[in-house]
């Protein structure tokens, strides 16, 4: 077999054909290209030459497609009220440093049904949690009853007791499958780490679903009792 070295191979016209059909082209270095297509002319990817891609097939990425980023700045709540719908069949919400202004106040969360507003949707819940004391006295694991929603309209708690210390919030995510059924009911579980006011780390389990077979298409984040988020991050992905 001979060898061919040369530093720039150019087509004489506008197409460069390397090998005929059903022949295998190995490099034992490098192709370098800005644009791969598929035998059939479809884009796989585009680069710009600095390793930056465009025009990404959808069959390449990560499984988790981030929708929206909201970050309160002293807000009543943060909302999401567009992007839930039947493209994807599981949503992820992060919860990143979530401090309220108020001190000892409960993260949780509603949604709406595709129509209806108020965030006031029925639920059904459980909610257990582990706590350990920053002195050591105390520490236990409980099922918290009132952490728990039998048929009820409140907001479900995700975060129990975050301290509004200027080094204290609440971290975590939820996940809501399947909420464009019009089949079945919406499940959902939900991890929260909390700082908790008076000293306390606090991890938070809760589960459950919203008894309705309509569509959701709006969930609305808040403290409860009072009090408005003072800062933080939220996401939403659609998982594929």
């Amino acid at each position: 077999m001979s060898t061919l070295n040369v530093n720039t191979v150019e087509p004489a016209g506008a197409t460069l054909t390397i090998g005929e059909s059903g022949d295998t082209v190995k490099a034992n270095d490098s192709v370098n290209v800005n644009t791969v297509k598929d035998a059939g002319g479809n884009t796989i990817w585009v680069s710009d030459g600095s390793g930056n891609l465009s025009s990404v097939d959808s069959a390449f990425g990560d499984a988790l497609v981030l929708l929206s980023t909201q970050t309160a700045s002293d807000d009543t709540s943060i909302a999401f009220t567009s992007d839930i719908d039947s493209t994807y069949k599981e949503y992820i919400f992060k919860f990143v440093n979530i401090n309220p202004a108020t001190d000892a106040q409960d993260f949780g969360f509603q949604v709406n049904a595709d129509g209806g507003s108020g965030y006031n949707e029925t639920m059904t819940t459980t909610f257990f949690r582990a706590d350990h004391k920053e002195d050591d006295s105390q520490a236990y694991l409980q099922y918290y009853t009132s952490g728990d929603q039998a048929q009820g309209t409140a907001y479900q708690m995700l975060g129990l007791g975050v301290g509004n210390g200027a080094d204290e919030s609440c971290v975590g995510e939820l996940h809501l499958f399947n909420p464009s059924s019009t089949t079945y009911v919406k499940n959902f579980y939900a991890t929260m780490s909390v700082y908790m006011n008076g000293g306390w780390a606090r991890e938070n389990f809760i589960a459950g679903y919203i008894n309705t077979t309509t569509a959701i298409d709006e969930i609305d984040f808040k403290f409860t009792p009072s009090g408005n988020i003072n800062e933080g991050t939220i996401k939403m992905y659609g998982v594929k």
